[in-house]
């Protein structure tokens, strides 16, 4: 439905300045007789960055769509200043019938835009703009939906979980593509990083209504909890008052009859409150079934080549995983991480060199395409193997009603055939069926894809206590920050060389010359070969002991307190040049403390040797 200009042409109250291009009123939107969206609101002027966040299935793509025009049948306003132009990319990218994806980029061009910038975004993506749509990588078919939405140079663009299916590469891309535009951009998306790289404001979208901040996303989660504290206050507040006008209905009615009328009404009021409050959804319930400990070592690669035809995945590559590593995979599409993640699980055997795998390994798997789903058979089925309706979870059985609701799914969906499910819910189910398996290897091929926030935050939390070893390969960059202890990266040519930490601390040791590195560490095997262990001389064991931690300490405490400053939202428009220090201080501390914590590494590396 539309409004006339009048009725949205006033400014923002918060931002006095800005009136919308772009608004949504009091939404509401009744989906198989469930409210999906119930008085929801959006608006986005020119220039603003918001990121709209909500659990899986809360309605976020369908607000998207409405802002976007294309779904009709929804009760409430939606207004588009007249000549802006709104660009929308879909979550699964239609390319109609369109002969090739130039095509399909031209068709989503207006009659006044550059094709000049078409071709050149398609090129900056790798493509040639003559592909068959019909043989388009999932990657691929990404990139060239972006390439759509962004060549128009809209007013407005609106992006659902653009980053699925991108490398790390195209994600920095996009990340910067997105920063050079002028346009009101609408970003969800579970890649923290990009969130809380691109977003200026939040809108949460929770039980069919929306609330706005303007903060970066980096304290989406401190202002949520924030609000659901309050809310439960409240709750109990309300709680309290009832039982107060209960107590009076029981024992104080007296003689005044119209207010005794008007505090029975007050009554069936502050019921009806309660009564129709509804509660935040609850949290997956996630814990691994274990096996048994594997050996001491679980895959050691010596020399290993991989070639495909002409192509070599991977070169002269060697590594020790241990028991209780969490191993991350980085590298751009088609560089060979699944290949790598094959040879070390022994699927695939090396053209040559040599893979050896510990003792009592117990794997389970958790792929990207999810095509170990069976789309005609149902949830429960898939759950329990078809047979009965119990899941044996460590060792113990559950009903299959009880173990769905851990991963928020309703009991009505027991017979309802997987190929309907939603991205989120299949991802869910996936991680359902890994979890119930015992196991002490998790092999997790892009395991990130179409999960939402708290889901990522609970898988997190579940591999930090799993006593296995943790195989990852993922484009999520905090996520990897979080979950792994070293970083096997792809360095071009088929070359892989393994770092300490996470994807953050890989670029830090990588540092502005990758080649060099790969050739200084390909050559230092045999350049060590002949030296013997020594002892930390005092001066070392003095830097390790004393200098370094207190280094670490004082880096750590000035990181926090540039932090702190940051939080203020209306820093950069109040005083640009204090902004401007402060991200310079904490960038800088950040690469300190990467180097001091690299030389303590160093140091006790040596002093265990």
């Amino acid at each position: 439905m539309s409004a006339p200009a009048l009725a949205f042409g006033a400014a923002r109250p918060d931002k006095p300045n800005v009136a919308p291009l772009l608004a949504l009123q009091d939404i509401h939107l009744t989906l198989g007789g469930a409210p999906l969206l119930d008085g929801a609101e959006l608006s986005l002027g020119a220039g603003e960055r918001i990121c709209l966040v909500g659990r899986n299935g809360s309605g976020k793509s369908t607000l998207l769509k409405i802002a976007a025009g294309l779904l009709p049948g929804f009760d409430g306003t939606r207004f588009l200043q007249p000549g802006a132009t709104i660009r929308y990319m879909h979550q699964e990218p239609d390319f109609g019938d369109a002969a090739t994806v130039l095509a399909y980029v031209e068709a989503g061009l207006g009659p006044g835009d550059d094709p000049y910038r078409a071709h050149a975004l398609l090129e900056q993506v790798g493509l040639t703009g003559e592909e068959a749509p019909s043989r388009l990588s999932g990657g691929q078919a990404r990139r060239a939906a972006l390439v759509r939405a962004l060549a128009p140079q809209p007013d407005l663009l609106l992006l659902d979980e653009p980053t699925n299916h991108l490398d790390l590469p195209a994600i920095e891309w996009l990340e910067a593509e997105l920063a050079s535009l002028r346009a009101g951009i609408v970003l969800i998306s579970h890649d923290r990083r990009m969130l809380e790289t691109v977003s200026r404001s939040i809108v949460w979208l929770d039980r069919g209504r929306t609330r706005r901040v303007d903060r970066g996303f980096a304290s989406f989660e401190s202002w949520r909890d924030e609000v659901l504290a309050e809310e439960e206050r409240d709750q109990h507040k309300l709680g309290r008052q009832i039982a107060r006008e209960e107590d009076w209905m029981r024992y104080g009615v007296t003689a005044r009859r119209k207010r005794n009328v008007r505090r029975v009404a007050e009554l069936a009021g502050l019921r009806a409150a309660k009564r129709d409050f509804v509660r935040p959804t609850g949290g997956v319930r996630m814990a691994a079934s274990e096996a048994e400990g594997s050996g001491k070592l679980v895959a050691v690669a010596e020399g290993v080549f991989k070639s495909y035809g002409d192509l070599t995945v991977i070169r002269d590559f060697s590594a020790r995983i241990l028991r209780g590593d969490r191993v991350g995979i980085v590298g751009p599409n088609g560089a060979g991480k699944s290949t790598l993640l094959k040879l070390l699980t022994g699927v695939i055997q090396p053209d040559h060199g040599r893979i050896r795998l510990g003792t009592n390994i117990a794997a389970v798997t958790l792929d990207q395409t999810r095509e170990s789903l069976d789309p005609a058979a149902t949830l429960s089925e898939t759950l329990t193997g078809g047979s009965g309706d119990q899941v044996l979870v460590n060792g113990q059985k559950r009903h299959v009603i009880g173990y769905m609701k851990d991963f928020l799914f309703r009991p009505e969906q027991a017979r309802t055939a997987v190929g309907v499910l939603s991205g989120g819910e299949r991802g869910r189910l996936m991680l359902a069926v890994a979890l119930a398996r015992p196991s002490n290897l998790m092999i997790l091929d892009e395991p990130t894809n179409d999960l939402d926030l708290e889901t990522l935050d609970l898988l997190q939390d579940m591999l930090a206590d799993y006593q296995g070893t943790v195989l990852l390969v993922s484009h999520d960059r905090d996520f990897l920050d979080r979950v792994v202890t070293s970083t096997i990266a792809s360095e071009g040519e088929g070359r892989w060389i393994e770092y300490a930490g996470g994807y953050s601390d890989m670029l830090v040791q990588r540092g502005p010359a990758p080649a060099a590195k790969v050739d200084q560490r390909r050559r230092a095997p045999e350049a060590e070969k002949p030296r013997t262990p020594k002892k930390l001389s005092f001066k070392q064991l003095h830097e390790l002991e004393k200098l370094l931690p207190d280094t670490i300490a004082k880096l750590q405490a000035d990181i926090v307190r540039y932090q702190r400053v940051l939080t203020d939202p209306n820093l950069f428009t109040r005083d640009p040049k204090k902004f401007q220090a402060t991200t310079s201080g904490l960038a800088q501390a950040e690469v300190e403390l990467a180097k001091a914590e690299e030389r303590w590494l160093e140091l006790e590396m040596l002093r265990a040797s």
